[in-house]
């Protein structure tokens, strides 16, 4: 009943740029924070960043002064513009939503399939 899809990763080398795309779909009536997180190949999913409704942002501190997020309250959708990309930024990257279906329903998270982000030395 929700999809989160992302889109924008792929393949590029170090120092370049990229911006990942997350956009909510489904029975949505409310979405609160939502956030990127990544998992490298043999290693555990790690935080990169969230913002909640009226902008307030958290990054790791892998990524501060590097990645930004954002998001389109009117699209349901999250975006990670990410700069200055390090071989240690590749990881399949996820998108993260806390939201409702209903006036009064649960706050539940979902997570989306992810998309692949390569950085090359």
């Amino acid at each position: 009943q929700v999809q989160l899809v992302e889109s924008g990763g792929g393949l590029v080398q170090a120092g370049g740029s990229l911006r990942l795309s997350c956009a909510a779909s489904g029975r949505i009536f409310s979405i609160s924070t939502m956030g990127w997180y990544r998992q490298a190949p043999g290693k555990q999913r790690e935080f990169v960043a969230t913002i909640n409704t009226v902008g307030s942002t958290n990054y790791a501190d892998s990524v501060k002064g590097r990645f930004t997020i954002s998001r389109d309250n009117a699209k349901n959708t999250v975006y990670l513009q990410m700069k200055s990309l390090e071989p240690e930024d590749t990881a399949v990257y996820l998108c993260q939503a806390y939201l409702r279906q209903t006036l009064g329903g649960l706050i539940s998270d979902y997570w989306g399939q992810g998309t692949q982000v390569t950085v090359s030395s």
